[in-house]
């Protein structure tokens, strides 16, 4: 098991669970967890397309001096994700040297393993949630107290039926549909699920045709959701998952607009290439046995002008960018493109 999300990579049809724990953090503490600056750690890895959506969300909405942020190894062993980037091989807040040992002080004997992204109770050590589906919601609903001068609005009420609706079809053939081409046991299986991810694909390239956002004229949660598989797709899901009826690069409006949201602040800087690389093609040894990590594909295509802005649109609404990626949460230059 990887650690995205709770999923299953066995010899059976691939399944990905629901999260175990599902607890919420919300303004009025009513799961017993209220909303509280410097009491709780979100632990993610770059790799991980599921946590990089709580990175973004968090740059977005201005979160980062709220809710302090723990990078785990993109390479994790049989013990669950390591703070082997950290001094000492230990996060430096939680004291942990692995993810299970928090979800161990939650509940020993856990099912569904050990995923990402994982919000920690610092006091406690004890993990909090790991409902990656509702985790950002609640960043965008639950902690608005909190959200930085200028935030945009991620889940509007109005919208919401619409951003939904979006987000489920992009879940279950894209962000999910991927993985159910990739850990495919069987020719059929296969090909049904790597139809359905460019069948959707295609619809969402005719959505994006005539307008800048999935959702509306500002980024919502669905372009986040939708975002963090498009920029694994020509590194990994391409080759790794045999996703690979054409790259994203060939597809001229799918392309732009996942260009136009990389050079987006929040969203491009907090992509680790390296980080995603390396945890796919090291960790998947079912589909990978060698472990050997490819060089490509060349990066810099990613800061190319992508002409989205003939569209309009308003990527922040009424508010402004995020500000300066904080201290200490820089991406590394080997994860970065850099200018051809």
């Amino acid at each position: 098991m990887s650690g995205e999300g709770n999923a299953g990579y066995g010899r059976k049809k691939f399944k990905r669970s629901r999260s175990h724990f599902a607890d919420r953090v919300t303004a009025d503490g009513r799961d017993g967890w209220p909303v509280e600056p410097g009491r709780y750690r979100l632990v993610i890895s770059r790799a991980c397309p599921w946590a990089s959506r709580a990175a973004v969300s968090r740059r977005l909405l201005g979160l980062e001096d709220v809710v302090s942020l723990a990078v785990a190894d993109p390479v994790q062993d049989d013990r669950s994700w390591r703070f082997t980037l950290d001094p000492d091989g230990r996060d430096p807040v939680l004291g942990i040297a692995f993810l299970h040992e928090a979800y161990d002080r939650r509940e020993r004997d856990h099912p569904g393993g050990v995923s990402v992204p994982a919000l920690v109770d610092v006091p406690s050590g004890k993990l909090v949630t790991n409902d990656f589906h509702r985790l950002t919601l609640d960043f965008a609903t639950e902690w608005t107290a909190h959200h930085r001068e200028g935030a945009p609005d991620l889940y509007p009420r109005a919208l919401r039926a619409e951003i939904d609706e979006v987000m489920e079809d992009v879940y279950q053939d894209v962000n999910n549909g991927v993985y159910r081409a990739g850990f495919a046991t069987t020719q059929d299986e296969y090909e049904e699920a790597c139809r359905a991810v460019f069948a959707r694909l295609e619809r969402l390239a005719e959505r994006l045709e005539g307008q800048r956002y999935l959702v509306g004229d500002t980024i919502t949660e669905a372009d986040i959701r939708l975002f963090t598989t498009l920029v694994r797709f020509d590194p990994v899901y391409h080759g790794h998952f045999k996703c690979n009826r054409w790259k994203l690069a060939e597809n001229e409006v799918l392309w732009a607009y996942a260009r136009d949201l990389y050079q987006t602040p929040g969203f491009g800087d907090t992509v680790d290439f390296d980080h995603i690389k390396r945890h796919y093609y090291t960790v998947h040894t079912g589909i990978n046995p060698t472990a050997v990590v490819p060089v490509g594909p060349d990066l810099a295509g990613w800061l190319a002008p992508h002409g989205r802005e003939r569209l309009g649109g308003r990527p922040f609404g009424d508010g402004t960018p995020p500000g300066p990626v904080p201290p200490g949460e820089e991406v590394p230059a080997t994860g970065r493109p850099t200018a051809a």
